[in-house]
């Protein structure tokens, strides 16, 4: 009877944790100023891309650190274990540093801000979707990035850089493991940003991809109530 109501509580637990949300606050239909942004799914780790301009105009640490890389009207940012996201070997010589960074707590991380030309859709990975979010929100969101950056030396630091490209690692306060993967702290910026989030599932890309999908569907159905049926 006890081992019953044990498991069943064990259960219950599992479940709620499963299912436990963040909210967010959703776009105000007809919003005057917003920014479209970008969540990338390579299959199994998420990146940002991100207006460049939008993250000028804003200023701050993280505005300078973006002034400093090379051209790029979009910026992709992502977040992770400095030394095996850096990394670009194959994944299977890798196998045992991602058991280190996975299994051993407090892994130093890296910010990756990579500067893009093109659409970043156009060359990344197995999945994308789109949020528009409005000045607040995605002020909001670039302050949760610029709160990861390591700034005890008074600015953004380059921790990494990688032989022939672009992208830039910045130092991170926040440390890797996993508890705290990758896609969590996209989740977590994202839902900064006024995406409802799924915390523990969001482990995986693809309940990221799930969340934004659900905000966008959202913020579509506002702005179709508030242009209101068609008077032809």
């Amino acid at each position: 009877m006890i081992r019953g109501l044990l498991l069943a509580a064990l259960v219950g637990a599992v479940a709620a944790l499963l299912t436990w949300t963040q909210p967010g606050d959703a776009t105000p239909a007809g919003a005057p100023d917003t920014v479209v942004v970008q969540v990338l799914d390579n299959g199994f780790h998420t990146d940002l891309a991100v207006p460049r301009e939008a993250l000028l105009r804003r200023g701050g640490p993280l505005a300078r650190a973006v002034a400093g890389l090379a051209p790029g009207d979009w910026i992709l940012i992502g977040w992770g274990d400095a030394r095996f996201y850096v990394d670009q070997s194959p994944i299977a010589d890798r196998l045992p540093d991602g058991a280190r960074a996975f299994f051993r707590p407090g892994n130093l991380s890296v910010v990756m801000l990579d500067p893009v030309t093109a659409d970043p859709r156009l060359s990344y990975g197995e999945d994308s979707a789109t949020l528009t979010l409005t000045r607040a929100q995605f002020d909001r969101l670039a302050a949760r990035v610029e709160a990861s950056l390591d700034l005890s030396d008074g600015a953004p630091r380059v921790a990494a850089a990688r032989p022939g490209d672009d992208a830039r690692f910045f130092a991170s306060r926040e440390t890797f493991s996993i508890l705290h993967l990758c896609n969590h702290w996209t989740a977590g910026v994202l839902n900064a940003g006024g995406v409802p989030v799924r915390p523990v599932p969001s482990i995986t890309s693809a309940e990221v991809m799930r969340s934004v999908r659900a905000a966008a569907t959202i913020e579509e159905r506002e702005r179709k109530l508030d242009i209101g049926p068609s008077r032809d």
